[in-house]
Protein backbone atom coordinates (compact mmCIF):
# COMPACT_ATOMS: atom_id res chain seq x y z
CA UNK A 1 0.00 0.00 0.00
CA UNK A 2 1.71 3.11 -1.05
CA UNK A 3 2.33 6.33 1.56
CA UNK A 4 -0.42 7.93 -0.73
CA UNK A 5 -2.92 5.57 -0.20
CA UNK A 6 -2.29 5.60 3.66
CA UNK A 7 -2.87 9.05 3.90
CA UNK A 8 -5.98 9.69 1.91
CA UNK A 9 -8.13 6.66 4.41
CA UNK A 10 -6.83 8.38 7.21
CA UNK A 11 -7.69 11.48 6.10
CA UNK A 12 -11.33 11.00 5.25
CA UNK A 13 -12.27 8.27 7.77
CA UNK A 14 -10.09 8.89 10.98
CA UNK A 15 -11.39 9.53 15.21
CA UNK A 16 -12.61 13.02 14.23
CA UNK A 17 -15.15 11.77 11.36
CA UNK A 18 -16.69 9.06 14.06
CA UNK A 19 -16.82 11.64 16.68
CA UNK A 20 -18.76 13.82 13.86
CA UNK A 21 -20.87 11.38 12.61
CA UNK A 22 -21.97 9.95 16.51
CA UNK A 23 -22.88 13.56 17.52
CA UNK A 24 -24.99 14.19 15.26
CA UNK A 25 -27.28 10.53 15.36
CA UNK A 26 -26.66 11.41 18.95
CA UNK A 27 -28.45 14.64 18.65
CA UNK A 28 -31.27 13.07 16.63
CA UNK A 29 -31.42 9.63 18.65
CA UNK A 30 -30.52 9.90 22.12
CA UNK A 31 -30.88 6.31 22.55
CA UNK A 32 -27.26 6.06 20.52
CA UNK A 33 -25.04 4.08 22.13
CA UNK A 34 -22.02 6.70 20.91
CA UNK A 35 -19.30 5.32 22.52
CA UNK A 36 -19.46 1.85 21.56
CA UNK A 37 -20.05 2.80 17.91
CA UNK A 38 -16.93 4.97 18.16
CA UNK A 39 -15.00 2.76 19.93
CA UNK A 40 -15.80 -0.47 17.52
CA UNK A 41 -15.02 1.73 14.40
CA UNK A 42 -11.63 2.82 15.86
CA UNK A 43 -10.48 -0.59 17.01
CA UNK A 44 -11.41 -1.72 13.50
CA UNK A 45 -10.10 0.85 11.43
CA UNK A 46 -5.93 0.37 11.29
CA UNK A 47 -6.61 -2.91 9.62
CA UNK A 48 -8.93 -1.72 6.92
CA UNK A 49 -8.76 -0.13 3.79
CA UNK A 50 -10.61 3.02 2.36
CA UNK A 51 -13.51 1.50 0.60
CA UNK A 52 -13.46 -1.13 3.56
CA UNK A 53 -14.06 1.39 6.40
CA UNK A 54 -17.26 2.43 4.33
CA UNK A 55 -18.66 -0.38 4.53
CA UNK A 56 -17.32 -1.18 8.15
CA UNK A 57 -19.42 1.93 9.42
CA UNK A 58 -22.38 1.10 7.29
CA UNK A 59 -22.23 -2.54 8.93
CA UNK A 60 -22.20 -0.52 12.70
CA UNK A 61 -25.00 1.59 11.90
CA UNK A 62 -26.66 -1.19 10.95
CA UNK A 63 -25.88 -2.96 14.86
CA UNK A 64 -26.32 0.19 16.72
CA UNK A 65 -29.44 2.31 14.81
CA UNK A 66 -33.24 0.65 15.07
CA UNK A 67 -34.06 -2.27 13.57
CA UNK A 68 -37.03 -0.29 11.74
CA UNK A 69 -35.60 0.59 8.21
CA UNK A 70 -38.07 3.91 8.07
CA UNK A 71 -37.58 5.10 11.32
CA UNK A 72 -33.55 4.71 10.58
CA UNK A 73 -33.04 6.09 7.74
CA UNK A 74 -35.14 9.10 9.31
CA UNK A 75 -32.98 9.06 11.95
CA UNK A 76 -29.92 9.34 9.52
CA UNK A 77 -32.02 12.18 7.24
CA UNK A 78 -32.64 14.69 10.41
CA UNK A 79 -29.07 14.11 11.67
CA UNK A 80 -27.57 15.67 8.43
CA UNK A 81 -26.08 19.02 7.63
CA UNK A 82 -27.11 21.72 6.01
CA UNK A 83 -27.39 20.92 1.94
CA UNK A 84 -24.22 22.14 0.04
CA UNK A 85 -24.66 25.59 -1.56
CA UNK A 86 -26.72 25.51 -4.35
CA UNK A 87 -25.56 28.29 -5.77
CA UNK A 88 -22.36 27.36 -6.97
CA UNK A 89 -21.03 26.59 -10.35
CA UNK A 90 -18.43 23.49 -9.31
CA UNK A 91 -18.00 22.39 -6.52
CA UNK A 92 -17.00 18.89 -5.14
CA UNK A 93 -17.62 16.05 -3.13
CA UNK A 94 -17.91 17.46 0.74
CA UNK A 95 -17.77 15.17 3.12
CA UNK A 96 -16.74 11.04 2.56
CA UNK A 97 -18.47 10.38 5.98
CA UNK A 98 -21.74 10.16 4.43
CA UNK A 99 -20.72 7.60 1.83
CA UNK A 100 -21.57 5.17 4.82
CA UNK A 101 -25.37 6.19 4.52
CA UNK A 102 -25.68 5.53 1.23
CA UNK A 103 -24.01 2.11 1.41
CA UNK A 104 -26.88 1.31 4.68
CA UNK A 105 -29.69 2.05 2.12
CA UNK A 106 -27.90 0.07 -0.65
CA UNK A 107 -26.75 -2.70 1.29
CA UNK A 108 -30.10 -3.42 3.43
CA UNK A 109 -32.68 -1.92 2.32
CA UNK A 110 -32.49 -2.15 -1.72
CA UNK A 111 -35.95 -3.97 -2.26
CA UNK A 112 -39.35 -3.65 -4.26
CA UNK A 113 -41.20 -2.60 -0.93
CA UNK A 114 -39.06 0.55 0.25
CA UNK A 115 -37.75 1.22 -3.16
CA UNK A 116 -39.32 4.87 -3.64
CA UNK A 117 -38.56 5.92 -0.45
CA UNK A 118 -35.05 4.99 -0.58
CA UNK A 119 -34.21 6.57 -4.01
CA UNK A 120 -35.98 9.75 -2.56
CA UNK A 121 -33.36 9.17 0.64
CA UNK A 122 -30.71 8.94 -1.35
CA UNK A 123 -31.60 11.95 -3.58
CA UNK A 124 -31.34 14.03 -0.01
CA UNK A 125 -28.45 12.55 1.07
CA UNK A 126 -26.04 13.26 -2.17
CA UNK A 127 -27.27 17.10 -1.46
CA UNK A 128 -24.42 16.72 1.39
CA UNK A 129 -22.01 14.23 -0.13
CA UNK A 130 -22.87 12.66 -4.14
CA UNK A 131 -24.68 9.29 -3.87
CA UNK A 132 -23.36 7.35 -7.23
CA UNK A 133 -21.47 4.67 -5.68
CA UNK A 134 -24.99 3.86 -3.20
CA UNK A 135 -26.92 3.94 -6.91
CA UNK A 136 -25.57 0.84 -8.98
CA UNK A 137 -27.18 -1.52 -6.58
CA UNK A 138 -30.38 -0.41 -7.46
CA UNK A 139 -29.89 0.10 -10.83
CA UNK A 140 -28.54 -3.68 -10.55
CA UNK A 141 -31.87 -4.83 -9.44
CA UNK A 142 -34.17 -2.56 -10.24
CA UNK A 143 -32.72 -0.48 -13.62
CA UNK A 144 -36.09 0.83 -15.37
CA UNK A 145 -37.48 1.87 -11.93
CA UNK A 146 -34.49 3.60 -10.97
CA UNK A 147 -33.32 5.12 -14.28
CA UNK A 148 -37.02 6.41 -14.27
CA UNK A 149 -35.64 8.36 -10.95
CA UNK A 150 -32.45 9.50 -12.84
CA UNK A 151 -34.37 11.21 -15.75
CA UNK A 152 -36.46 12.74 -12.63
CA UNK A 153 -33.31 13.44 -11.19
CA UNK A 154 -32.10 15.18 -14.47
CA UNK A 155 -34.20 18.39 -14.43
CA UNK A 156 -33.62 18.95 -10.59
CA UNK A 157 -33.14 22.35 -9.26
CA UNK A 158 -30.56 21.33 -7.28
CA UNK A 159 -26.73 20.91 -9.65
CA UNK A 160 -25.83 17.65 -7.20
CA UNK A 161 -29.32 15.98 -7.67
CA UNK A 162 -28.48 16.76 -11.73
CA UNK A 163 -24.92 15.35 -11.54
CA UNK A 164 -26.03 12.46 -9.65
CA UNK A 165 -28.56 11.74 -12.38
CA UNK A 166 -25.62 11.40 -14.92
CA UNK A 167 -22.54 10.23 -12.19
CA UNK A 168 -24.51 6.91 -11.01
CA UNK A 169 -25.15 5.42 -14.45
CA UNK A 170 -21.45 5.98 -15.71
CA UNK A 171 -20.76 2.63 -17.22
CA UNK A 172 -17.26 2.46 -15.94
CA UNK A 173 -17.51 4.70 -12.56
CA UNK A 174 -14.40 4.80 -10.86
CA UNK A 175 -13.67 2.47 -7.57
CA UNK A 176 -17.03 0.45 -8.34
CA UNK A 177 -18.32 -2.38 -10.57
CA UNK A 178 -19.56 -1.60 -14.07
CA UNK A 179 -22.85 -1.62 -14.97
CA UNK A 180 -24.21 -2.43 -18.42
CA UNK A 181 -27.38 -0.09 -19.56
CA UNK A 182 -28.68 0.19 -23.06
CA UNK A 183 -26.78 3.29 -24.58
CA UNK A 184 -29.61 5.38 -25.90
CA UNK A 185 -31.22 5.32 -21.97
CA UNK A 186 -28.52 7.03 -20.98
CA UNK A 187 -28.20 9.76 -23.88
CA UNK A 188 -31.88 10.35 -22.91
CA UNK A 189 -30.87 11.78 -19.66
CA UNK A 190 -27.92 13.10 -20.93
CA UNK A 191 -29.86 15.29 -23.24
CA UNK A 192 -31.39 16.81 -20.30
CA UNK A 193 -27.76 17.93 -18.59
CA UNK A 194 -25.63 19.01 -21.57
CA UNK A 195 -27.19 22.73 -21.73
CA UNK A 196 -25.85 22.70 -18.08
CA UNK A 197 -24.19 25.66 -16.98
CA UNK A 198 -22.36 23.90 -13.98
CA UNK A 199 -19.15 22.52 -14.73
CA UNK A 200 -19.83 20.04 -12.19
CA UNK A 201 -22.96 19.03 -13.68
CA UNK A 202 -20.77 19.34 -17.41
CA UNK A 203 -18.11 16.95 -16.74
CA UNK A 204 -19.66 14.26 -15.36
CA UNK A 205 -21.70 13.98 -18.84
CA UNK A 206 -18.35 13.89 -20.47
CA UNK A 207 -17.12 11.92 -18.65
CA UNK A 208 -20.20 9.42 -19.16
CA UNK A 209 -19.49 9.94 -22.82
CA UNK A 210 -16.15 9.24 -22.61
CA UNK A 211 -17.12 5.78 -20.98
CA UNK A 212 -19.84 5.02 -23.60
CA UNK A 213 -17.37 5.62 -26.45
CA UNK A 214 -15.73 1.83 -25.09
CA UNK A 215 -19.47 0.84 -26.18
CA UNK A 216 -20.54 2.55 -28.90
CA UNK A 217 -18.36 5.42 -30.32
CA UNK A 218 -20.01 6.59 -33.73
CA UNK A 219 -23.51 7.06 -31.09
CA UNK A 220 -21.47 9.32 -28.63
CA UNK A 221 -20.03 11.14 -32.04
CA UNK A 222 -23.38 11.58 -33.33
CA UNK A 223 -25.21 12.86 -30.13
CA UNK A 224 -22.42 15.68 -29.64
CA UNK A 225 -22.78 16.70 -33.19
CA UNK A 226 -27.06 16.58 -32.64
CA UNK A 227 -26.08 18.75 -29.65
CA UNK A 228 -23.43 21.12 -30.93
CA UNK A 229 -25.87 22.30 -34.03
CA UNK A 230 -28.64 22.98 -31.17
CA UNK A 231 -26.51 25.60 -30.39
CA UNK A 232 -28.19 25.71 -26.97
CA UNK A 233 -25.20 25.33 -25.31
CA UNK A 234 -22.21 28.00 -25.38
CA UNK A 235 -19.24 27.32 -27.42
CA UNK A 236 -16.88 27.38 -24.37
CA UNK A 237 -19.02 24.50 -21.97
CA UNK A 238 -19.69 22.92 -25.95
CA UNK A 239 -15.78 22.45 -26.40
CA UNK A 240 -15.01 21.23 -23.29
CA UNK A 241 -17.85 18.67 -23.84
CA UNK A 242 -16.23 17.74 -27.18
CA UNK A 243 -13.06 18.06 -26.03
CA UNK A 244 -13.55 15.68 -22.63
CA UNK A 245 -16.25 13.40 -24.17
CA UNK A 246 -13.97 11.87 -26.88
CA UNK A 247 -10.45 11.98 -25.35
CA UNK A 248 -10.28 8.25 -25.70
CA UNK A 249 -11.20 8.61 -29.15
CA UNK A 250 -8.50 11.21 -30.20
CA UNK A 251 -6.02 9.27 -28.56
CA UNK A 252 -6.94 6.45 -31.09
CA UNK A 253 -7.57 9.14 -34.04
CA UNK A 254 -10.40 8.42 -34.83
CA UNK A 255 -11.27 9.90 -37.84
CA UNK A 256 -14.72 10.91 -36.99
CA UNK A 257 -13.24 12.15 -33.53
CA UNK A 258 -10.46 14.13 -35.09
CA UNK A 259 -13.32 16.33 -37.44
CA UNK A 260 -15.54 16.96 -34.34
CA UNK A 261 -12.88 19.25 -33.34
CA UNK A 262 -11.51 20.58 -36.56
CA UNK A 263 -8.38 17.97 -37.21
CA UNK A 264 -8.44 17.42 -40.51
CA UNK A 265 -6.33 15.25 -43.19
CA UNK A 266 -3.11 17.50 -42.58
CA UNK A 267 -1.68 19.32 -45.17
CA UNK A 268 2.33 19.60 -44.43
CA UNK A 269 5.54 18.90 -45.23
CA UNK A 270 8.12 17.23 -42.13
CA UNK A 271 11.65 17.99 -42.75
CA UNK A 272 14.71 16.94 -41.07
CA UNK A 273 13.38 14.14 -38.68
CA UNK A 274 16.10 13.85 -36.11
CA UNK A 275 16.83 11.46 -32.65
CA UNK A 276 20.13 12.89 -30.86
CA UNK A 277 21.20 9.27 -30.60
CA UNK A 278 20.85 6.11 -32.81
CA UNK A 279 21.37 4.34 -29.14
CA UNK A 280 20.04 5.46 -25.92
CA UNK A 281 20.41 3.78 -22.21
CA UNK A 282 18.24 2.96 -19.91
CA UNK A 283 17.64 5.74 -17.49
CA UNK A 284 18.48 8.87 -19.91
CA UNK A 285 16.15 9.94 -22.27
CA UNK A 286 15.34 9.93 -26.33
CA UNK A 287 15.76 13.52 -27.67
CA UNK A 288 14.33 14.14 -31.25
CA UNK A 289 12.91 17.05 -32.86
CA UNK A 290 11.78 17.61 -36.45
CA UNK A 291 10.80 20.89 -38.70
CA UNK A 292 7.19 21.13 -40.52
CA UNK A 293 5.92 23.52 -42.88
CA UNK A 294 1.98 24.27 -42.71
CA UNK A 295 0.42 24.46 -46.46
CA UNK A 296 -2.46 25.75 -45.35
CA UNK A 297 -4.31 27.41 -42.13
CA UNK A 298 -4.67 24.49 -40.19
CA UNK A 299 -5.59 22.97 -36.61
CA UNK A 300 -2.63 20.26 -35.59
CA UNK A 301 -2.74 17.60 -33.60
CA UNK A 302 0.93 16.37 -32.66
CA UNK A 303 1.62 13.17 -31.01
CA UNK A 304 4.55 10.16 -31.23
CA UNK A 305 4.53 6.67 -30.45
CA UNK A 306 6.89 4.62 -29.61
CA UNK A 307 7.11 0.99 -29.92
CA UNK A 308 8.68 -0.96 -26.30
CA UNK A 309 9.94 -4.17 -27.04
CA UNK A 310 8.66 -6.80 -24.02
CA UNK A 311 9.97 -9.69 -22.87
CA UNK A 312 8.80 -12.05 -25.31
CA UNK A 313 10.58 -9.81 -27.81
CA UNK A 314 6.90 -8.71 -29.04
CA UNK A 315 6.24 -4.97 -29.31
CA UNK A 316 3.80 -2.93 -27.27
CA UNK A 317 2.84 0.22 -28.65
CA UNK A 318 2.46 3.77 -26.59
CA UNK A 319 1.33 6.91 -27.66
CA UNK A 320 2.47 10.08 -26.40
CA UNK A 321 1.32 13.94 -27.07
CA UNK A 322 3.66 16.80 -28.07
CA UNK A 323 1.43 19.49 -28.95
CA UNK A 324 -1.43 21.23 -30.32
CA UNK A 325 -1.15 24.22 -32.54
CA UNK A 326 -3.04 26.33 -35.19
CA UNK A 327 -0.76 27.14 -38.12
CA UNK A 328 -1.44 29.50 -40.64
CA UNK A 329 -0.51 29.35 -44.53
CA UNK A 330 3.37 28.59 -44.95
CA UNK A 331 4.06 28.76 -41.66
CA UNK A 332 7.24 27.02 -40.52
CA UNK A 333 7.88 25.64 -36.53
CA UNK A 334 10.46 23.51 -35.35
CA UNK A 335 9.25 20.73 -32.81
CA UNK A 336 11.48 18.93 -30.33
CA UNK A 337 10.48 16.75 -27.56
CA UNK A 338 12.39 14.68 -24.43
CA UNK A 339 11.32 11.27 -24.02
CA UNK A 340 13.08 9.52 -21.11
CA UNK A 341 13.08 6.27 -20.66
CA UNK A 342 13.26 4.63 -17.06
CA UNK A 343 12.26 1.32 -15.40
CA UNK A 344 8.48 2.16 -13.44
CA UNK A 345 6.75 -0.97 -11.41
CA UNK A 346 4.08 -1.75 -14.11
CA UNK A 347 6.42 -1.35 -17.06
CA UNK A 348 9.89 -2.74 -17.66
CA UNK A 349 12.50 -1.52 -20.31
CA UNK A 350 14.13 -4.11 -22.14
CA UNK A 351 17.88 -3.93 -24.23
CA UNK A 352 16.65 -4.29 -28.34
CA UNK A 353 15.89 -2.47 -31.08
CA UNK A 354 12.51 0.05 -30.28
CA UNK A 355 11.11 2.97 -32.59
CA UNK A 356 9.74 5.90 -32.60
CA UNK A 357 6.70 7.18 -34.57
CA UNK A 358 5.48 10.83 -35.48
CA UNK A 359 1.87 11.08 -35.98
CA UNK A 360 -0.31 14.78 -36.82
CA UNK A 361 -3.77 14.86 -36.97
CA UNK A 362 -4.16 10.75 -36.66
CA UNK A 363 -1.35 10.82 -39.83
CA UNK A 364 1.69 8.55 -39.35
CA UNK A 365 4.83 10.31 -41.38
CA UNK A 366 8.11 9.54 -40.50
CA UNK A 367 9.22 6.39 -37.86
CA UNK A 368 12.74 6.23 -36.34
CA UNK A 369 14.74 2.91 -35.06
CA UNK A 370 16.71 3.54 -31.72
CA UNK A 371 18.85 0.98 -29.83
CA UNK A 372 17.51 0.79 -26.17
CA UNK A 373 20.89 -0.40 -24.12
CA UNK A 374 21.77 -1.05 -20.49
Amino acid sequence: MSKEKLILKDILFNKEKIIYLSRIIKNVYWEFKSENFIQENLDKFPQLELKQRIFYIKDMLYKYLPKDYISTVNIMLKSLPDELDPTKKDDDFWDFIFAAYGEFISEYWCNKENLDFSLQSLETITKRFSMEFALRNFLKKFPQETLKFALKWSKNDNYHVRRLSSEAIRPNLPWWWKINIWVQNTLKILDNLYTDQTQYVLRSVANNLNDITKLDANAVISKLLEWKKSEKQNQKNMLFLITHSLRSEIKVWNPKALELLWYYQPAIKINNFHISTTQVKIWESLDFWFELTSNISQKLLMNYKIYFVMSNWKLREKIFHISKKNLSKWEKITISKKHPLKNMTTKKLYSWKHFVEIFINGENFWKKEFLLTI
